[in-house]
């Protein structure tokens, strides 16, 4: 075991429901005798994507900002866990703008286990398809050697909390201790 575990919450809200889902996965990581950290990236300074291709050749982004930090996170972590909201069918604006900021670095992002955790007022999982094909897209397409590892989907989940007698909650704990 003892893998470092690094845990992107997405979340506008915290202890909302997918943070609450992140919590519940490192306490379990932790369990299962990982180091784990959470990065709430809310509390984050993270400006959006120039498109102005310096990072291609540099592989270092001419803004200043947080996303330094964490993309350094992200290339010496084991495992990662990406965690949104989905609101309108797809990831919320700070999960999306994280992996947008990604370029600079993420040739360097490889050879890790991924878990993804959405959660929505929907209670079919099929509606958050969207939402894992983007992380998908991101993991599989642009990350070497990325292995997708789970996928747990907190369904049923508008207000904050309505997510703790979710049977996502186990799922969250366990999935982290079987890192």
């Amino acid at each position: 075991m003892d893998k470092k575990v690094l845990i992107l919450s997405g979340s506008p809200r915290r202890r909302g429901n997918s943070d609450t889902l992140c919590d519940e996965f490192m306490r379990g990581a932790v369990d299962g005798g990982n180091a784990a950290e959470k990065v709430f990236l809310k509390d984050c300074k993270i400006h959006y994507c120039l498109g102005c291709g310096v990072c291609n050749s540099t592989h270092k982004c001419v803004q200043n900002d947080d996303m330094a930090s964490i993309l350094e996170k992200m290339v010496n972590a084991d495992v990662i866990v990406m965690a949104t909201p989905v609101y309108f069918y797809t990831m919320d604006g700070q999960m999306k703008t994280l992996i947008d900021r990604t370029v600079p670095r993420y040739g360097e992002i490889r050879d890790k286990d991924f878990y993804f955790i959405v959660a929505a007022a929907d209670t079919q999982a099929s509606m958050m398809e969207r939402t894992i094909e983007g992380f998908r897209g991101f993991t599989q397409d642009c990350l070497p050697g990325a292995r997708e590892k789970g996928i747990i989907y907190g369904t049923g989940a508008w207000q904050v909390g309505d997510i703790e007698s979710s049977p996502a909650m186990k799922q969250a704990y366990e999935m982290g201790k079987r890192i």
